[in-house]
């Protein structure tokens, strides 16, 4: 039976232990699964033979809750957790979130803001010049100078503020065994310069081990917004593990040093990792606290793959994970899925076989893994390379195998489906595979926006392709009688959207008689394109201006325009069609987003002890003529059928 690693001094003399290697710092609860980063690299940790402790949001205040368990040996890995801290307490209109799934009983406030650093200053103050590293979401979006969204201002890299001696960024695997192996050498932490996927701080640029390129300086970028954009577009032409380069950025009279990209694992490194001998659950010190709820996402779903070239602006997965994918075997999610069905909780559905996105099992295309990625390309965006490999073959095989499965019911996907991917496949197979077995009544897909400029600053396909998908599905809908709707994930406020352009959207919407019951407003979170457009009011890829909604008001009238049906958001819905000239949508056809105000109309007061038709009444309202409400096939109605299964969260 699997156990969990020691999180206390009680664990450690269980395991006899009076010493251990490393320490384990995470803003997360602790839940040893390997959809948490924390698991992961502590689990690789101990199967390299290292002792290694857990310590899981400690109370930031007290420096007696990071030496309870004594000093490590060779020093301190830490991480923010799975989100980035401010992500995770901020709502994207920077008021303070009530929740938290990563924490125990959903409780908000168990980690600091800017955790990265809040931790790393404390453990140099009780551990003084230990070896540390940082990791993690947090610290790899924010590896360079960075806008930050919450101070509206530039910061430095991560790294000088933390006071750590590297930070590893991306999945992170290859990396830390590295850096493990280099100290239990012996090998002094400020001579470690060399590691693939790692960043580190120096007075003397020529340490760097690779080719290198430089950027503009923090000083650059805090003064320059021009300098910024050109700064974020060498950030991620060099994010490639083939032929990506170091990227040098100065901040004052020292250098960051960022070195390339690790390569990806391949997929018996990706098979070792993901069996490593998790217990797959919150530790049950939060059992009484009521358990960890970002568990429930992910207890009975698989990760088959990692990476993403869909490489949408707005996403943070292509500046952390990566645009090459890489794929676990079939035999070892077979092997993960056997063991599923025998969790006492296992009701034979397996909620998702997934990742960054679901139909992604190899590169793009075949040149990929010897040339690297195409410079100021997109493999996807605004319109799918020719070169793309789109065969669906292996992933189709791969889920009929799980569907056989003894004990298994249903198999759901339920991350993303790239949907152009999907129809640049000329089978047809999947397609059709996809509706009859792995659509759990709802199908949730991203276009974002129906404007085809707006989907240029995403980086996503436009909408002619998405109506091409959603035909199609509907016809395959049809033809073996399902009745599963199509979800779509739309998004206001994103740079390059006008007013115009959301009224534009809430034609389409109502033309499709569909009417988002959530909506996305764009976040501006550390490192991705789009929050560079956002700051600089710059597309980095052209260095051409783009329209940016900053304003409140303005971006809640976008935002009102994608729900005008709802009471609440007609006043600002009537402002914005007045802003934008679109008086035309207010009226009586079916084309309208709303009706006339009602109008007082006065009447004459009949005379005392005279009555009739028309005579000594109230003033009456403008009568408003009832219409039906739209329903189209292929999408969603406003309440799912009822024992139907709820539906992810979007994770991108």
């Amino acid at each position: 039976m699997n156990t969990f690693l020691p999180v206390s001094k009680a664990d450690m003399a269980d395991r006899g232990w009076d010493w251990y290697d490393f320490l384990i710092l995470t803003g997360d609860a602790y839940v040893d699964h390997p959809s948490f980063g924390t698991a992961i690299i502590s689990r690789l940790l101990e199967a390299e033979g290292y002792r290694v402790t857990i310590l899981a949001q400690p109370d930031w205040r007290k420096p007696e809750a990071f030496t309870a368990m004594g000093r490590p040996r060779l020093g301190v890995m830490l991480s923010a957790g799975n989100l980035d801290s401010m992500v995770a307490h901020y709502t994207v209109a920077k008021k303070r979130r009530h929740d938290d799934a990563y924490s125990p009983g959903n409780r908000a406030g168990l980690r600091p803001d800017r955790a990265s650093i809040v931790y790393a200053n404390k453990i140099r103050e009780v551990f003084g010049d230990i070896p540390l590293v940082i990791g993690g979401l947090e610290a790899s979006l924010r590896r360079f100078a960075h806008y930050d969204y919450w101070e509206d201002k530039v910061r430095r890299s991560v790294l000088f503020d933390s006071q750590a001696d590297l930070l590893v960024y991306g999945m992170g695997e290859t990396a830390t065994r590295e850096i493990a192996a280099r100290l239990a050498s012996g090998t002094p932490v400020g001579e470690i310069t060399d590691v693939k996927g790692t960043a580190f701080i120096a007075r003397d640029p020529s340490v760097c081990a690779y080719p290198k390129v430089e950027c503009p300086s923090f000083e650059q970028v805090r003064e320059d917004k021009r300098q910024y954009a050109v700064a974020n577009q060498i950030q991620y032409e060099e994010h490639d593990p083939i032929r990506g380069k170091a990227i040098l950025q100065r901040h004052g009279d020292r250098m960051l040093i960022v070195n390339p990209p690790a390569m990806p694992l391949t997929t018996a490194e990706l098979d070792y990792v993901a069996e490593l001998p998790y217990v797959r659950e919150p530790h049950p010190m939060y059992d009484d606290m009521g358990g960890v709820p970002a568990i429930e996402e992910v207890r009975f779903s698989v990760a088959h793959n990692r990476g993403c070239f869909g490489a949408c602006n707005f996403c943070s997965l292509a500046f952390h994970q990566g645009r090459i994918i890489s794929s676990r075997s079939h035999e070892s999610v077979l092997r993960e899925v056997e063991a599923l069905t025998h969790h006492p909780g296992f009701k034979g559905y397996i909620h998702d076989v997934g990742g960054p996105t679901a139909n992604f099992r190899r590169p793009a295309c075949k040149k990929q893994m010897k040339a690297g990625l195409c410079r100021g390309k997109a493999c996807l965006a605004p319109a799918a390379c020719p070169n793309l490999d789109a065969d669906h073959t292996d992933y189709l095989m791969l889920l009929r195998k799980i569907r056989a499965v003894p004990g298994v019911k249903k198999v759901f996907i339920r991350s993303g489906i790239r949907f152009d991917f999907l129809l640049k496949d000329g089978n047809g197979e999947f397609f059709a595979e996809l509706v009859k077995h792995h659509v759990s009544g709802q199908l949730k897909v991203a276009p974002e926006h129906c404007v085809n400029t707006v989907l240029d600053c995403m980086g996503k396909p436009h909408i002619e392709v998405y109506e091409k998908f959603r035909q199609k599905y509907e016809r395959l809908n049809q033809k073996y009688g399902k009745e599963q709707y199509l979800v779509p994930y739309l998004m206001s406020s994103h740079p390059g959207c006008t007013l115009n352009d959301a009224v534009r959207l809430a034609e389409w919407l109502n033309k499709s008689g569909r009417q988002p019951e959530q909506v996305q407003d764009f976040y501006p979170t550390p490192g991705t394109l789009s929050t560079c457009m956002y700051y600089t009011g710059i597309d980095p890829r052209t260095m051409e201006p783009v329209y940016v909604p900053r304003d409140p008001h303005e971006k809640a009238m976008q935002r009102a325009l994608m729900q005008w049906k709802r009471p609440e958001k007609r006043p600002l819905v009537r402002e914005a069609l007045y802003r934008a000239h679109r008086e035309d949508l207010i009226g009586y056809g079916k084309e309208c987003l709303l009706r006339p105000e009602h109008r007082k109309v006065p009447t004459s007061k009949a005379p005392a002890g005279k009555t009739g038709p028309g005579k000594g009444r109230k003033p009456t309202a403008e009568p408003v003529r009832k219409t039906k409400p739209v329903k189209k096939a292929g999408w969603a109605v406003a309440k799912p059928k009822k024992n139907a299964r709820p539906g992810k969260k979007k994770g991108k």
